[in-house]
């Protein structure tokens, strides 16, 4: 089945999302649609599913217009969807999840046996290994992803649209789902791929197309390089790879020992957990996400309640001290979730440049802000993160994703700490500010400054890290040097010592 989308636009207020966005899928084709976050990708793919609604455009599927107001519209048509968060209730089974929605109810009963012979063909089909009574919630990662396939492909989808499918997997289950894509490409599936990731593009697509800013600035082949595909991507030459510097430690400048984090029913999330950074050097965690990386950056700068076990920065321990005296001992913290952690919303973007030193001089005095230097400092560091605003008077929730990050890490890199601390550092920004970011990250290390980088991103996970610390299930597992494998630094990722 052939998808076409011809002239699609949406905007939100004054936000152009999509702009008259041209696209087809052929049959048992791979379309991958290559762009960074924010670039309008995923609001795309929500009109073609009924999500949202475009403001203009049609949408044919074989050479006919069809209207699609709603997911049911769109399956009726033959198009199903594996979304990046996935849709699944976790205490319910593979069967129960599956047939929600489209329940079989006879005589007052809900009747699951034809819903579990159907699991049971496309599972043995494509080798998907499901067992249709599996709680979801016990379930690796990778095998729930095979579950929202199921749920499409149970429901006769043509044309199967995976957004973003690769950011939770590890690197073999990645690698399984390329596979799955190319057998499902094999049986006449259609399947629009979306991702930011430019190696697994060029090693499943057909033909590639790049969005910018919501619009489609062209579509290419596989064979293109990855620097052509980035500068695609951002509109200008950038340099994909990290020049990292040999690695010269000095003192230790992190300690942490037996450390354990709870949560509020008293679960252990972080278990007797110990690592080390030294000055110069940049230590990663690599994890697959949800294994305890998000409650160790944030015991480590004490915003976690529940903790036991011990924290020192150059030798002090700050276990206990507030969020204010870990920042002001010398640690620069840049958190996964920039609106929770690493903004106020309501304040300018000036004044939140300044949260972690407005008490201090000269940002104040006697308790009054200097507020030439609040202006200049945001001016200077404006220009310097290219944070995309019209004033720095305009607020932090009037920022894009990107440029929010962007403030966060221009507040804590430009101050004098020992420690850096950087979780997710380049989620939602483009390739170009990548670049910049990781030129930074690598100044900081030769600068003497311990770096502990938290990514997702295994790219970056190599390109910056002098020792990778793999996580699992709120342990280390083990610390070697980023010239470990792939194939062996995913096991890890999986559980395996």
């Amino acid at each position: 089945m052939s998808l076409e989308l011809k002239g699609i636009s949406k905007s939100f207020g004054s936000l152009v999302a999509n702009e008259s966005i041209d696209l087809k899928v052929d049959t048992g084709e791979i379309l991958a649609i290559l762009g960074e976050n924010g670039a309008g990708k995923s609001t795309l793919m929500n009109i073609v599913y009924g999500l949202l609604q475009s403001d203009s455009g049609e949408i044919y599927v074989d050479g006919k217009v069809v209207k699609i107001n709603s997911p049911a519209d769109a399956l009726s048509v033959g198009i199903g969807m594996v979304h990046q968060h996935f849709m699944l209730i976790p205490v319910f089974t593979v069967a129960e999840n599956i047939i929600l929605g489209h329940e079989d109810v006879h005589r007052g009963r809900l009747t699951l046996h034809e819903a579990k012979v159907k699991i049971k063909k496309i599972s043995d089909d494509f080798k998907f290994e499901i067992d249709p009574d599996a709680i979801v919630e016990e379930l690796p990662v990778g095998i729930q992803q095979r579950v929202e396939i199921i749920r499409a492909l149970i429901y006769d989808a043509k044309v199967l649209i995976l957004d973003e499918p690769t950011a939770v997997l590890t690197p073999q289950e990645t690698d399984e789902l390329l596979n799955i894509m190319r057998t499902l490409k094999s049986k006449g599936t259609s399947i629009i791929f979306i991702t930011h990731k430019l190696r697994e593009v060029k090693a499943v697509a057909d033909r590639i197309s790049v969005i910018r800013r919501g619009k489609v600035v062209g579509t290419t082949s596989p064979t293109a390089t990855q620097e052509e595909l980035a500068s695609m991507m951002v509109g200008h030459e950038v340099d994909l790879t990290a020049r990292k510097s040999a690695s010269t430690t000095g003192r230790k400048i992190l300690e942490v020992t037996n450390l354990n984090v709870f949560d509020g029913l008293g679960r252990k999330i972080i278990k007797d957990l110990s690592l080390e950074i030294k000055a110069g050097e940049i230590l990663a965690i690599a994890g697959v996400q949800g294994n305890g990386q998000s409650e160790l950056a944030r015991a480590l700068i004490n915003l976690e309640d529940h903790v036991t076990g011990s924290i020192k920065l150059d030798s002090e321990e700050i276990v206990g001290k507030s969020v204010h005296e870990a920042l002001q001992s010398g640690i620069a913290y840049v958190p996964e979730s920039r609106e929770l952690d690493g903004l106020i919303g309501s304040f300018s973007i000036a004044e939140n440049l300044i949260l972690d030193v407005h008490s201090v001089s000269p940002v104040s005095k006697n308790g009054q802000l200097n507020i030439n230097y609040v202006n200049n400092n945001a001016d200077k560091l404006i220009k310097e993160f290219d944070v995309r605003t019209q004033s720095i008077f305009d607020t932090a929730s009037s920022l894009s994703g990107g440029n929010k990050q962007k403030v966060v890490l221009a507040r804590e890199l430009s101050r004098s700490v020992k420690l850096v601390i950087v979780s997710q550092p380049t989620r939602g920004l483009d390739v170009g500010s990548i670049e910049f970011v990781h030129e930074r990250l690598i100044a900081e290390k030769d600068s003497g400054r311990a770096v502990l980088l938290i990514s997702s991103e295994l790219d970056e996970v190599y390109g910056l890290a002098d020792r990778i610390a793999v996580i699992y299930k709120g342990e280390i597992l083990g610390v070697t040097d980023s010239s470990i494998s792939r194939e062996k630094l995913g096991l890890m990722m999986a559980g395996v010592k």
